[in-house]
């Protein structure tokens, strides 16, 4: 695999006090710059922006994947798989609510890894994986 290139994600929050004190204190992620209207944050190395925009009613969806109800769209990133480890730990001490607790999906088979899915104050989805073989990433 060739080295991987940062990628730059913003999105929307209704609350920006609120999710910049998730991603702040909760997630523990780096801020960079900010503004009134939106923060920076380093992502695992990536750059993540939360940009304010007003509420809105729109309707949430999931596909079954492995049996469970995953949110459609959420984001997130593939860590080391003892990243992985300690961050859903992080989490459960932090007292995240899980969508989908942290579990091995497709276990035994191609593709086997570590996911666990929850939501930001906002209401913005994220997945966080990791594979045992980084290989497999993309195998069919």
């Amino acid at each position: 695999m060739s080295k991987i290139s940062p990628f730059h994600l913003a999105i929307p929050v209704h609350n920006l006090a609120e999710c910049r004190n998730f991603y702040t204190n909760i997630l523990n992620f780096e801020e960079g710059r900010s503004s009134d209207h939106w923060v920076d944050y380093n992502f695992f190395g990536h750059q993540l922006v939360i940009h304010y925009k007003p509420k809105t009613e729109d309707d949430s969806h999931t596909n079954s994947v492995d049996g469970k109800d995953v949110p459609v769209p959420h984001f997130g990133v593939v860590l080391d798989w003892t990243i992985f480890q300690e961050f859903a730990d992080l989490l459960k001490s932090k007292g995240i609510t899980f969508i989908i607790e942290p579990y091995i999906r497709f276990e035994g088979q191609v593709g086997e890894q570590a996911t666990m899915f929850f939501k930001d104050p906002s209401g913005n989805a994220l997945e966080f994986k990791a594979f045992k073989d980084m290989d497999q990433l993309f195998a069919k």
